[in-house]
């Protein structure tokens, strides 16, 4: 464990717990950390988290403004369920990203676990979209996603990661259930 890990561990956990809670400062909070993760996974040949960690960056931002936004009929982004078809969608391109991606990093780097990196990047950044989005459904994702993350950070003994990606586990489980809370209110 680095003390950058450390100090990018704790930005995680912060900007998580601030987009379940549906404040925007998650989003800066965001983008430090995912900036200083690209250190940490290139150091360990995760070549595909930490491109995962650039498009984060972008993804930050987008997501920063798609909550702040100002519309005409509402003053910031609302939280709602994603359709079947478009959800449909959205695995189907992960997973088309996920063999793409797969198959470069399996044939032109030496990454530790191109093609287990290489889907977790690719569903991570659906992930990432819906929630910019707020699409409930991101949460369901996360909490699948955040679980094997677990097991790869234990295996590349980023303990800390590994410790940081359970949590965020736990708080996509929150996540779901606030977000879910807010949308039956809402009915």
């Amino acid at each position: 464990m680095s003390g950058l890990e450390l100090f990018a561990a704790t930005l995680g956990v912060i900007a998580v717990w601030l987009t379940v809670k549906q404040n925007p400062w998650c989003w800066p909070i965001g983008l430090v950390m995912v900036l200083l993760y690209t250190w940490v996974f290139y150091g360990v040949k995760l070549y595909s988290d930490m491109l995962l960690q650039g498009v984060y960056a972008v993804l930050q931002v987008y997501g920063w403004w798609q909550w702040t936004r100002r519309g005409q009929a509402q003053h910031t982004r609302v939280v709602t369920y994603l359709a079947t078809a478009p959800l449909l969608l959205g695995l189907l391109a992960g997973a088309a990203l996920s063999l793409a991606l797969g198959a470069a990093m399996a044939h032109f780097t030496d990454a530790a676990q191109p093609w287990l990196d290489a889907a977790l990047t690719g569903f991570s950044l659906v992930a990432q979209m819906w929630m910019a989005q707020k699409r409930a459904q991101c949460w369901l994702l996360w909490i699948v996603l955040d679980v094997i993350f677990v097991s790869l950070f234990i295996y590349k003994e980023l303990y800390l990661t590994a410790t940081l990606y359970a949590l965020f586990a736990l708080i996509a489980v929150q996540g779901w259930r606030e977000w879910h809370r807010e949308l039956a209110a809402c009915r």
